[in-house]
C-alpha cells in the first residue's frame, strides 16, 4: 500500500514522540536511581551514627589495665539500660568474660556477635553492615575493636532494628517509580502534541499539494482530451484548420485560466492570498458559463433574474462550471439526454437535473473529495463547496419530488 508524505510525516511524528520520550525516560530512570540510593545512604548513615555514638561510649567506659579489661563502668552506665543494645566481646588475644546490655531491644544469636567482634578485632577495623536477627528482621550492626598492650583485645558490638528504616526506604522506592511512571506519560502526551505542532506546517503543505495535483488533474481531463479530438481533426481534415483553430485557442485559453483558479485556489488555502472580492452580476456570470458550456445534444435552460453578489469572478465561474458539468455528465436518465435548468435569484443559483438523484444516506458525502452526485470520482462538487465556504456562501443538494437532484449554491447578495 502506498503512503502519501503525509502519511509518512504523520508516522515521523510517532517517531519523534519516541525519541522525546525514550531521551526524558532515561534521564528520569538515571534521576530516580539517585534519589534511590541517595535515600538508603542516608538511611544507612543515620542508623551507623547512631550506633557509632554508643560503641564509642562504652569503648571509652571500658577499663584497660595491660591487656587486662574491666567492664564494670559499663554496668553502671545508664546506656545499659537503653537502645540500641551492645555488647562487649573478646576477639583477636583478648579473654574475658562477654558483657551483653541489660535491655533487648532485638534477639539476636551471641555467635554471630561473637563472630563480628573477632573479625574486627583480628582486622583491627571497624565493621558495619546489615545481618539478620533470630526472629527474621533485618538489623545493622557496628563492630568497633579496642586494643590492649599487645594488641586489639575485642570489640564493642552495637545493634539496632533496621525495620522501620527499610520500610521508610521502600516506599520512598514505591513513591519514586510511580511518580516517574506518570511523569514519562506526561512527557510522552506533551511530546506527542509538541511534534504534532511541529510537523503541522509540513503536513498541511503536503496536503495542499496534493490536492493541488488531483484538482489539476481532474480539471484538466476533459479540456485536453477536447484538445486531442481538435487536433486529431484538423489533422484529418486539412480544410477544416481554419475552422478548427479558434476554437483550438479558446481551449487552450480556457486551460489556461483552469490551471490559474488551481494556482489561486492552493495559494488562497495556504493563506498566502487573498480572495479577488468584487461585485459582479450573477445572472450575466452565470449566463456566460452556460453559453461557453457545451451542450452535447442535452437540453440546459436558464431563468435568470438580474441580482449582484461580492464574488471573486474567477473561482465563482468554475464552481458554476462544475456544478453545470455534473449536471450534464450524472443528471440524465439511461440512454438519455441531460435535461438541466438553472435560476439564478437573489444570490442564488439553483442546479437541477433530471437524473437518478442523490441517495439520502450519502447526501453529505456527495460534496467530499473524489464523489458526486451520482457516486462517482471526481473534485468538481468539493471545489464548489470550498468556493461557496470561502465566500460565506452554502452549498447544498436535495432531491425534487419528481426526479432528479436539485443542487442550490447560496452567495452573499449585495443590497
Amino acid at each position: 500500500m502506498n503512503r502519501s508524505s503525509a502519511d509518512r510525516l504523520r508516522r515521523l511524528r510517532w517517531l519523534l514522540t519516541l525519541m522525546f520520550t525514550a531521551m526524558n525516560a532515561v534521564g528520569l530512570v538515571v534521576f530516580a536511581w539517585l534519589v534511590i540510593d541517595a535515600d538508603q545512604n542516608s538511611g544507612e548513615k543515620q542508623m551507623d551514627m547512631e550506633l557509632s555514638r554508643v560503641t564509642s561510649t562504652v569503648s571509652r567506659l571500658v577499663g584497660r589495665e595491660g591487656d587486662a579489661i574491666v567492664t564494670a563502668l559499663v554496668g553502671e552506665d545508664e546506656i545499659n539500660q537503653q537502645c540500641p543494645q551492645f555488647a562487649v566481646l573478646p576477639g583477636g588475644s583478648g579473654e574475658f568474660d562477654p558483657l551483653y546490655s541489660e535491655r533487648e531491644c532485638v534477639r539476636m544469636d551471641p555467635a554471630v556477635l561473637a563472630g563480628l567482634a573477632e573479625d574486627a578485632a583480628r582486622t583491627g577495623r571497624e565493621l558495619y553492615g546489615y545481618k539478620r536477627a533470630m526472629d527474621g528482621q533485618m538489623v545493622w550492626v557496628r563492630a568497633e575493636p579496642f586494643r590492649g598492650e599487645s594488641g586489639y583485645l575485642g570489640a564493642v558490638v552495637a545493634v539496632v532494628n533496621a525495620e522501620p528504616t527499610l520500610e521508610s526506604h521502600n516506599q520512598l522506592v514505591l513513591w519514586v517509580v510511580v511518580g516517574a511512571t506518570v511523569l514519562i506519560g506526561s512527557l510522552a502526551l506533551a511530546g506527542h502534541l509538541l511534534s504534532a505542532r511541529a510537523i503541522r506546517p509540513a503536513v498541511a503543505a503536503l496536503e495542499q499539494q496534493e490536492v493541488l495535483l488531483a484538482e489539476t488533474a481532474h480539471d484538466l481531463r476533459t479540456p485536453v482530451a477536447a484538445l486531442r479530438a481538435l487536433a486529431e481533426t484538423a489533422l484529418r481534415n486539412p480544410t477544416q484548420r481554419g475552422d478548427l483553430l479558434p476554437r483550438t485557442v479558446r481551449l487552450a485559453a480556457r486551460m489556461g485560466s483552469i490551471i490559474d483558479g488551481l494556482l489561486v485556489r492552493a495559494r488562497l488555502a495556504a493563506g498566502v492570498e487573498r480572495l479577488a472580492v468584487q461585485p459582479v452580476w450573477l445572472d450575466q456570470l452565470v449566463a456566460g458559463v452556460v453559453d461557453e458550456t457545451p451542450a452535447d445534444g442535452a437540453s440546459v435552460t436558464l431563468t435568470a433574474a438580474p441580482c449582484k453578489v461580492m464574488v471573486d469572478p474567477t473561482l465563482l465561474q468554475r464552481a458554476i462550471g462544475n456544478l453545470l458539468d455534473n449536471a450534464l455528465r450524472y443528471g440524465r436518465q439511461p440512454n438519455q439526454p441531460a435535461v438541466v435548468h438553472i435560476t439564478v435569484a437573489n444570490g442564488r443559483v439553483t442546479v437541477a437535473d433530471n437524473g437518478p438523484g442523490v441517495d439520502g444516506d450519502f447526501a453529505d458525502e456527495a460534496f467530499d473529495r473524489f464523489r458526486t452526485g451520482s457516486g462517482s470520482s471526481g473534485l468538481g462538487l468539493s471545489i464548489v463547496r470550498w468556493v461557496a465556504w470561502a465566500h460565506g456562501g452554502t452549498l447544498s443538494v436535495y432531491n425534487a419530488e419528481d426526479a432528479g437532484a436539485i443542487f442550490d449554491l447560496t452567495l452573499p447578495a449585495v443590497p
